[in-house]
């Protein structure tokens, strides 16, 4: 009997834990929907009364070309912004005409809606531009070695393909700028004879390149560096755009048409 009792009392138990656990899981902060509904309009820099961003439903608009605009929300008192990575501010003031928030480096930014008509010029028909070249770029290379000659050409290839890297605007807030990354093709031909031809992308040196930095870079270009005993050497160049944060990979093309990369320090 008393087994009886301890098993119909360990039962209870386990459908309360069970009821506890689910009524945890389904509560979640919810969206501020009158904070969201304050902070629709055009907003300015208290001190210098520069247009900072334009908030539209549930999208935040950037008055430059360069920086996407973003998804946000309001939750509690924090603004999210959901770029590339999900970034959140503390507000610590909000009014109909004042949103007083920290940055990521726990400055106050002050903020003020514009009541001039004009401002909303600054967003009128501007897309997120890419800053990098965007040009086909061709180069062709003679290269001697005693009676051996190589003619090598290199063509870099613009692309659809966008690289998105989020950085932050002087107000501290994160913005997502766009690029669009290239392919590069590389011929080498000694005498008649094809020696390599194939196209190089980004991914293709993703053991030399740390993930996070490769993610946000661009393949930018492939330089001829040498001939030596071993074959033709190349660099290749991955930059993050608008930096000079830049990664350089050598690639050999070995006498036998076979690639060997190697990280170049």
């Amino acid at each position: 009997m008393k087994s009886l009792v301890l098993s119909v009392f360990a039962l209870v138990m386990l459908f309360v834990a069970c009821g506890e656990k689910k009524v945890e899981q389904q509560v979640k902060p919810k969206e501020n929907a009158e904070a969201k509904k304050l902070l629709q309009g055009i907003w300015l820099n208290d001190d210098a009364g520069d247009v900072v961003f334009k908030v539209k439903g549930d999208t935040v608009y950037y008055p430059d070309t360069t920086s996407l605009p973003v998804y946000f929300k309001i939750v509690g008192d924090t603004f999210v912004l959901y770029g590339a990575s999900v970034v959140k501010y503390p507000i610590q003031k909000q009014s109909p005409h004042l949103f007083v928030f920290a940055n990521q480096n726990g400055e106050q930014v002050r903020l003020v809606k514009s009541e001039d008509p004009s401002d909303d010029y600054s967003f009128e028909g501007k897309k997120a531009q890419p800053l990098n070249q965007n040009q086909l770029i061709k180069r062709d290379t003679v290269i001697t070695n005693g009676t051996e000659r190589y003619h090598c050409y290199i063509q870099v290839n613009p692309t659809t393909y966008k690289v998105v890297r989020s950085t932050y605007n002087d107000e501290g807030v994160a913005v997502d700028n766009v690029y669009y990354d290239n392919i590069v093709n590389l011929n080498v031909f000694n005498g008649a004879r094809k020696l390599f031809s194939g196209d190089f992308r980004k991914q293709q040196f993703a053991d030399y390149v740390p993930e996070q930095f490769l993610n946000q870079a661009i393949l930018s270009d492939l330089i001829f560096k040498k001939l030596d005993n071993d074959g033709i050497r190349y660099t290749a160049i991955l930059g993050v755009g608008d930096t000079n944060l830049t990664y350089e990979v050598e690639v050999l093309v070995g006498f036998d048409g076979r690639i060997v990369m190697n990280r170049q320090e």
